[in-house]
């Protein structure tokens, strides 16, 4: 029996006489769905991962699987190279294919979505619409509240102890007055992407389908990528995650959990409205479907919360973070949900870290409550979508249509992202390009994202005319879309 892998590949793997009996091409190949070498390999390694296979099963020939599954023996070929790259698979020459020890995720990149986006180049502008940040003179003073909580003796037995919950009962009880639905379980972790990393790491395994908004925040992206999970692109609109592409992708891809943001999507600024959340639950018919939603604009978002947890409460996660509400420098997320998905989060952070400062999290406290702490984030939510208005009706009169948003970003259409680029370069103005935030690899459509946070209306009709011409600016070069 022979393989298309090559060469046989050096490995621990049993000899002959002790080569466990390996399934025929049928039944590996039951419950693949995705018939790209992605989805071949995904299943397979899922299967690896699971014991299904032990170490030493020999696998169906790559001429068998294709003709199994009415494929090109290259995409089989495709997927078994995958997989003896990653270690769960050893070519053996003549003697055949067989499962060699479980994947391990793949090496750590140097550079990543999230660092493409934010170049060192950024002192070179005049004006920054790229960094994706709030405007520092509208966050609250986070000296005040350290000089309140001084005098009222914070430091007390907590400070002192590596026991105790996670999160302040005082703060918990705060949130919970507020939360999106019944949560078993509440924690604080170090922002919203440390939340989001965590829950990834604790529930999503190499091959894993993850379902993501399109266009994502790159972050997500980069995380989905350095645990090996495949992320599958969701089309949306300004309401957020269109439900006919939500209901194709989960019957295609027996995804392991989904991710998104409720309101404010970063890049796009859509918000899930309650007709859309009850439509996108409806979809949702696999109960052990992580839902992650990550509300990174609490505070200065003006659309009431909606949230897939209000009729999915016992498979939805739901972070709240306040880095844009009351400043990075917090590193803080409350994050609620089941006890299920929360529970081996706690736990094994209590192998490291063990929990975010109490200190940190007082100061919190002591903001949500303080008057002049919330009119300063009032005032700044006010502000931010006077700004965003103001420039979305200048653009108009160039000709150009936003649709409405929320937060502190603007997803604008563009012909070519390149020379949209080249063209604000060209008069001191910096954009963060489309690319990162995309999924596929080739869009129909360009786009520039442009944080509006510290824009200032006396700049916005000068703003509004560069942006109009790099919108329509042409590659001096032809760019070939593909499907």
């Amino acid at each position: 029996m022979t393989t298309e892998l090559g060469p046989v590949v050096p490995d621990s793997a049993p000899s002959a006489t002790a080569i466990p009996a390996g399934p025929d091409a049928a039944d590996l190949l039951s419950g693949v769905h995705d018939r790209t070498a992605a989805g071949i390999a995904a299943a397979v390694s899922r299967r690896i991962r699971s014991g299904a296979l032990p170490p030493g099963t020999r696998l169906p020939t790559v001429r068998e699987v294709s003709r199994v599954l009415k494929v090109s023996p290259a995409t089989v070929n495709q997927a078994w190279r995958a997989l003896a790259a990653a270690g769960a698979i050893v070519a053996r020459g003549r003697a055949g294919t067989f499962v060699g020890t479980p994947p391990q995720p793949p090496p750590i990149t140097a550079a990543g979505r999230y660092q493409r986006l934010h170049s060192q180049s950024d002192n070179n502008f005049r004006i920054d619409l790229s960094r994706g940040v709030p405007d520092p003179a509208l966050l609250p003073d986070l000296t005040s509240a350290l000089r309140a909580l001084g005098g009222e003796n914070a430091i007390d037995d907590l400070s002192a102890t590596y026991l105790g919950e996670p999160v302040l009962p005082e703060l918990e009880a705060t949130v919970r007055a507020d939360w999106p639905m019944r949560a078993e379980r509440f924690t604080v972790l170090d922002g919203a992407l440390d939340a989001v990393d965590r829950l990834l790491s604790a529930h999503v395994r190499l091959g894993d389908a993850v379902l993501v908004e399109n266009p994502c925040f790159p972050p997500f992206l980069d995380l989905l990528s350095r645990i090996g999970a495949r992320p599958v692109p969701v089309a949306m609109d300004e309401s957020g995650l269109l439900p006919t592409e939500l209901t194709h992708a989960l019957t295609t891809h027996s995804p392991t959990a989904l991710l998104l943001q409720p309101r404010a999507q970063n890049p796009t600024g859509a918000s899930l409205s309650t007709r859309r959340v009850r439509a996108l639950t409806d979809a949702i018919t696999d109960p052990t479907l992580l839902i992650i939603e990550d509300d990174h604009s609490d505070g200065i978002a003006h659309t009431p919360l909606r949230s897939l947890g209000s009729r999915l409460p016992r498979q939805t996660v739901h972070i709240r973070s306040y880095s844009k509400s009351h400043g990075a420098d917090l590193r803080l997320a409350v994050v609620g949900g089941p006890a299920t998905f929360l529970d081996p989060v706690i736990e094994r952070r209590m192998l490291g870290p063990g929990w975010t400062s109490r200190l940190l999290q007082r100061v919190l406290l002591h903001m949500l409550a303080d008057e002049t702490a919330r009119h300063t984030v009032a005032t700044a939510r006010h502000t931010y979508r006077t700004r965003a208005t103001t420039l979305r009706k200048s653009l108009t009169h160039h000709g150009i249509t936003i649709p409405p948003g929320d937060g502190i970003n603007l997803w604008l259409p563009v012909a070519d992202e390149h020379a949209a680029m080249i063209s604000l370069a060209a008069v001191g103005i910096k954009a963060a390009p489309s690319a990162p935030f995309e999924v596929t690899e080739h869009p129909y459509t360009d786009h520039l994202r442009l944080t509006i946070a510290a824009v200032q209306p006396s700049d916005i009709p000068e703003i509004a005319t560069h942006l109009a011409t790099a919108a329509t600016a042409a590659p001096t070069y032809r760019r070939i879309r593909r499907p």
